[in-house]
């Protein structure tokens, strides 16, 4: 154990004694809500599902109360039926799928709420594989919201393996060449002091620490010591609030330990406008 994550569980001790650590809502017991939603605002959800093997209910449950505009789901069914435990995981919370999947991205899916996004382009991608290591890949989009410059949303799922895992960071930096804005979600198996989560966290925003919101801890439910999970974003894109939905109307303790073995982090980030869009004064005007 490093000696972040050393502090990371001493910090969790002291704020879980006596307390329900999955469960527990803002000081004074009331409930906590992210930035309201607003022009150009993404609501953005990542969640680690373990292949639905837990309780799905729960878990449709935790999605639909966070009301994410996307969801980046790492460990989405990959062996069995995936399209179709996909599907399934997307009429259970009123999405659609956008990209990845079992198949084409080896577990990471992107979900969207109909009519959230415009898809311009899906840029899936498998990723070389270690012998005797599991398949990995990224489910990027590239997509646009309302009156906003296009943006790629990738999500990962990295190895356990140490070097694979820091080739893998460098391979999630070519995902952002796609656009001039992008996110990156998902569960990247390693901690903030990690080299690779270093790497990137020199080039993007790590949503936590930018605009911390409800709880940083993503691992594990029952009780929460450390943070492997987060969302991550290019300089141009405002990130207003970022952790674990702790106290959020609908969000039970009880459900976020039943629906899988991570806690979901959710964000909410303003996309800059498009440019390329003329303003009022520009509209009707020739060159």
């Amino acid at each position: 154990m490093t000696a972040a994550s050393r502090a990371d569980q001493s910090r969790a001790d002291q704020s879980s004694a006596g307390a329900d650590p999955a469960g527990a809502a803002a000081a004074g017991g009331t409930a906590v809500e992210p930035p309201p939603p607003g022009p150009r605002r993404l609501r953005l959800l990542s969640y680690n599902i373990r292949s639905l093997r837990d309780d799905r209910r729960a878990l449709a449950r935790v999605i639909r109360a966070c009301a994410p505009d996307l969801v980046c789901v790492q460990e989405s069914p990959r062996y069995w039926r995936p399209e179709g435990q996909a599907g399934w995981l997307a009429r259970s919370t009123g999405t659609v799928v956008l990209a990845g999947g079992g198949r084409t991205a080896a577990g990471p899916l992107l979900l969207g709420r109909p009519g959230a996004a415009q898809l311009l382009g899906v840029h899936d991608r498998l990723l070389p594989k270690t012998r005797g290591l599991h398949a990995r890949g990224f489910a990027t989009a590239l997509l646009r919201l309302p009156g906003t410059a296009p943006f790629t949303l990738t999500s990962c799922h990295l190895s356990l393996d140490p070097a694979e895992r820091h080739g893998q960071f460098e391979l999630l930096l070519d995902q952002l060449g796609i656009a001039e804005h992008g996110i990156l979600a998902g569960d990247f198996n390693e901690h903030p002091d990690g080299p690779g989560w270093q790497l990137l966290a020199s080039r993007l925003q790590d949503g936590y620490p930018t605009a911390p919101w409800g709880g940083e801890f993503t691992s594990v439910p029952e009780r929460p010591y450390q943070r492997i999970d987060a969302v991550f974003a290019t300089p141009g894109i405002t990130v207003l609030g970022c952790g674990v939905p702790h106290g959020l109307p609908g969000v039970t303790g009880a459900d976020l330990r039943a629906a899988t073995d991570h806690l979901p982090v959710l964000a909410v980030l303003e996309i800059p406008e498009d440019r390329e869009t003329p303003g009022p004064d520009d509209r009707g005007q020739r060159s």
